[in-house]
């Protein structure tokens, strides 16, 4: 694809932050912003009617009832195998959770906020032409997630630490997981080895320290 042609769609739910967004990329000669959306029924018909070439993606969108990682799987999932729209996530958070969810879900990059314009700008540039783009912080958080010793947290245990960390006892993490007491109790055994802790608010703490989940 040429670079002359980058058609791009904002999801943010801020809209000043989607106009300082348009104000900087509508600027140059080789890309424009055609059309903007806050939610998943609003990206869904902007990727039917204006058929960008990427999508600025941000993660927390707000009251919206999907977050952004939700939506680049509806995405994937609509598209069947079809080419869709390469996604490049922008947004503050930088926990592994958060940048493993995004990736795994299909997004090609993902930048945080206070990145550079002109990094930012390279970016969306690099997503076009098919290419990784991360910002050095996230780069960093994948390194020490593959080079940390011993076994590392899954994705199910990180969904137990997110609602251990909301103060969730076991019968309301078996409820809400739909597992049993006794899973969830093997679950806490294996994380708690995992990060060399003894409780329910030492785990929370490590893993929060570790970056592997975050509290809003």
């Amino acid at each position: 694809m040429s670079e002359t042609d980058i058609r791009v769609l904002l999801v943010d739910d801020h809209p000043v932050v989607r106009a300082g967004l348009a104000a900087l990329i509508n600027g140059l000669d080789d890309m424009s912003v055609v059309a903007e959306a806050d939610d998943l029924e609003s990206t869904l018909r902007a990727v039917a009617i204006h058929q960008p070439n990427v999508i600025l993606m941000d993660l927390n969108l707000g009251a919206a009832e999907y977050s952004g990682v939700h939506i680049i799987a509806e995405l994937n999932r609509r598209a069947d195998g079809n080419p869709t729209p390469r996604i490049l996530v922008l947004t503050t958070y930088q926990t592994e959770s958060d940048i493993l969810r995004a990736l795994d879900a299909g997004a090609l990059g993902y930048l945080l906020k206070d990145a550079p314009a002109d990094d930012l700008l390279a970016a969306i540039r690099a997503t076009a032409r098919g290419e990784t783009a991360l910002s050095p912080a996230i780069a960093s958080t994948l390194v020490r997630r593959s080079s940390r010793p011993g076994p590392t947290i899954t994705e199910r245990e990180v969904e137990v630490l997110e609602l251990l960390a909301r103060g969730m006892g076991n019968k309301d993490l078996a409820k809400t997981m739909f597992i049993s007491e006794g899973t969830v109790k093997a679950h806490l055994a294996h994380i708690y080895g995992k990060l060399g802790v003894d409780t329910r608010a030492g785990a929370v703490a490590a893993a929060i320290e570790r970056r592997i989940i975050r509290v809003d």
